[in-house]
């Protein structure tokens, strides 16, 4: 719980100072840096799928998880409410289509980046790994390497979309949370292979998001978060039917 706690102020520390940073900072290298994020979103996300899908048990599930998690989440229109939220209700694009400006333009970037840090921040071996170690062996070493990375990544997000950027904190104390106290309560009963399941697939979401920065392609990403669940549940019938 202790590097949650860490992991979490890192956020809060960094995202303070990138919006500190970001005061005199011209529109020309917030380009880079919207460019510089996007690209560093696809590599960590390429990463995450590369390293953990040679370990799946069932190599077409995180197809299946995409595809049943996105219709569920196009469904539920998730993306499309988290944006409304944060631009507090502002529609993101005018009535001609053309992409508004000024501050609802904005909030409407800050939407793009702060879920875009969300999934950053919570989908990766660190964040679902970290706090189960440290439920079950009290060891937080991957929590302070996650928080050491995030206090970086939330500076340089900061710089670009503000002070806002600090709301995926509690989003990531909670993620963290949920690992740490399933952990503590189921013990060893999560199977690793379902691990690689998650993050697997989690990594695709954050090359979706990749995109999105890119401008390269408005993948939705946050429609695609139910995908995450498909392959628990899959498990989970899996140890009820035993196939």
């Amino acid at each position: 719980m202790v590097g949650t706690i860490v992991n979490t102020a890192c956020i809060v520390v960094g995202s303070i100072l990138g919006s500190l940073l970001r005061k005199g900072i011209r529109p020309s290298v917030r380009q880079v840096m919207f460019t510089s994020m996007g690209l560093a979103s696809i590599g960590l996300g390429l990463n995450a799928f590369v390293g953990h899908f040679g370990e799946s048990e069932f190599p077409v599930l995180f197809i299946i998880s995409l595809a049943v998690g996105g219709l569920a989440g196009t469904a539920l229109d998730l993306d499309g409410r988290f944006k409304r939220l944060v631009s507090g209700g502002a529609n993101p694009m005018s009535e001609t289509g053309a992409a508004a400006s000024g501050p609802a333009n904005g909030r409407s970037q800050l939407a793009q980046g702060l879920s875009t840090c969300i999934l950053l921040f919570c989908i990766g071996t660190f964040s679902i790994v970290g706090p189960m170690n440290s439920a079950l062996y009290g060891d937080n070493t991957f929590l302070f390497t996650n928080a050491t990375l995030d206090l970086i990544t939330s500076t340089v997000f900061a710089t670009t979309y503000g002070i806002g950027i600090i709301f995926a904190a509690p989003v990531l104390f909670s993620w963290q949370m949920l690992f740490y106290l399933i952990a503590k309560l189921a013990g060893d009963v999560i199977p690793e292979s379902l691990i690689h399941e998650i993050v697997s697939v989690g990594g695709l979401l954050i090359v979706a998001s990749g995109l999105s920065l890119l401008e390269l392609k408005d993948c939705k990403s946050l429609n695609l978060i139910p995908s995450l669940l498909v392959p628990v549940l899959f498990y989970l019938l899996k140890s009820v039917f035993g196939f």
